[in-house]
């Protein structure tokens, strides 16, 4: 073979078509990077704030569900049976005509922890209430308390 019979890198590149080089790719990934520094916070914001929104409504629900209860047995169930009682009957209760609820993990927060009950002595009135992202009384922000009047 002469040398003017093998191909030349140059020649098999098309005007235009060259690669990118190191310095390039490495502008583009500090783009990206500072796009997703900048961007990443807000995400996160909007993600806390729907789990407070989500757990306002499942509240909400819950407290519709026990009313139900309520209307079929008379009371809301006692602190011993607490939410549980809307999945399955508790003892002594004869006219539970549940499940009120299908599935126990409805008793569970967006953070992962069980909601929390109470029932007044007469078992006329009851509350429904998540302690936030932390699991604990009070706090403020996502940490607030979710239901407690």
């Amino acid at each position: 073979m002469t040398k003017s019979a093998l191909p030349t890198v140059a020649a098999n590149v098309r005007p235009g078509e060259r690669g990118l080089t190191l310095l390039e790719m490495l502008a583009v990934l500090a783009i990206i990077a500072l796009i997703s520094a900048l961007a990443a916070p807000q995400v996160i914001g909007y993600l806390d704030r729907s789990r407070v929104d989500t757990a306002e409504i499942q509240i909400k629900s819950l407290e519709t569900v026990l009313d139900m209860y309520r209307l079929d047995v008379g009371t809301y169930p006692s602190p011993d049976a607490g939410l549980d009682a809307l999945v399955a009957q508790p003892s002594g209760v004869a006219d539970w005509r549940g499940p009120y609820l299908q599935r126990a993990d409805a008793l569970t927060d967006p953070w992962g922890n069980a909601y929390g009950y109470a029932v007044s002595e007469d078992g006329q009135t009851s509350q429904v209430f998540s302690f936030g992202s932390d699991g604990a009384e009070g706090g403020d922000g996502n940490a607030a308390d979710i239901g407690r009047e």
